[in-house]
């Protein structure tokens, strides 16, 4: 047997320190791979998390309306709330029930409409006139608040707050506040829902659910798809062309806010006959 000198006894002790090192090494840069791989599969897991998220908040905002009080249509493709049907036989009285806070303080329309008389409604804009007329025959007690509340100036000096040019086109007003979430201290129940559809030129109720009409209304640009949910009470005759060129100008938010090109109704005049 021979014994190791010196110098093997060194090189020995040499080599395998260096290949300890180089296990350690190894074993360093695995640790670190798991760890990035980890780190990626958390970082995949959080912008998946965050886009399901987002994706679930602005179905749900267009689900519903943007707050308790903001009436706005939907871009869902059935309502939120079952409309309840419209009433059947002729109308001889509406009822219209107290919803605080008021924008405008007007109190209540009367009870009863005018069932023989013909409306028109022209809404007098920064833009120009927008003609209406109103289908008293068809939904009596939505003209008559409508009636009744451009009697009192409630929509005298207002903007029109939402536009939308994506899945609905729909210019939005009727809100002092300007906001979405204003109306006229009450509430009332939906009418001439029955086949209703929303081609362009068609004026009807925004709301927060079935039987919740209030003051905001919307004027529909372009055929629209929406579920019988908004009762429809007017027609446009003139002015069409004002709404879908400020709806060319588009919105200072997406496809959903306010107009970049602002509507102000400045007063609403109404024709009876």
């Amino acid at each position: 047997m021979r014994v190791a000198g010196k110098q093997e006894r060194q090189r020995r002790l040499a080599r395998e320190r260096h290949e300890r090192r180089e296990a350690r090494e190894a074993e360093r840069q695995r640790r670190a791979r798991k760890t990035a791989q980890w780190a990626s599969a958390s970082v995949v897991l959080l912008v998946l998390a965050g886009i399901v998220g987002f994706t679930i908040v602005k179905l749900n905002s267009h689900a519903s309306a943007s707050t308790k009080h903001s009436p706005s249509p939907t871009l869902s493709a059935s309502p939120s709330v079952t409309p309840s049907p419209t009433p059947t036989g002729p109308v001889t009285s509406c009822t219209y029930t107290k919803s605080p806070p008021a924008s405008r303080n007007v109190g209540l329309p009367p009870t009863k409409p005018d069932l023989k008389a013909t409306y028109q409604a022209t809404l007098k804009t920064n833009r120009g006139d927008i003609v209406i007329n109103l289908l008293n025959s068809k939904a009596p007690c939505t003209v008559n608040s409508f009636v009744y509340l451009a009697s009192k100036k409630y929509f005298s000096n207002t903007q029109c707050h939402r536009l939308t040019t994506s899945g609905i086109f729909v210019l939005q007003c009727g809100d002092p506040t300007g906001t979405g979430s204003g109306g006229p201290g009450y509430k009332f129940n939906d009418e001439n829902l029955s086949g209703a559809t929303y081609q362009k030129a068609t004026v009807a109720m925004a709301n927060s659910g079935a039987n919740t009409n209030g003051s905001q209304f919307f004027l529909v640009y372009k055929d629209t798809s929406l579920p019988p949910s908004y009762t429809p009470f007017g027609t446009i005759t003139a002015g069409l062309n004002i709404i879908q060129q400020v709806a060319k100008a588009g919105t200072t938010s997406g496809s959903d806010g306010h107009p970049k090109e602002k509507v102000v109704i400045e007063s609403v005049s109404i024709k009876k006959t």
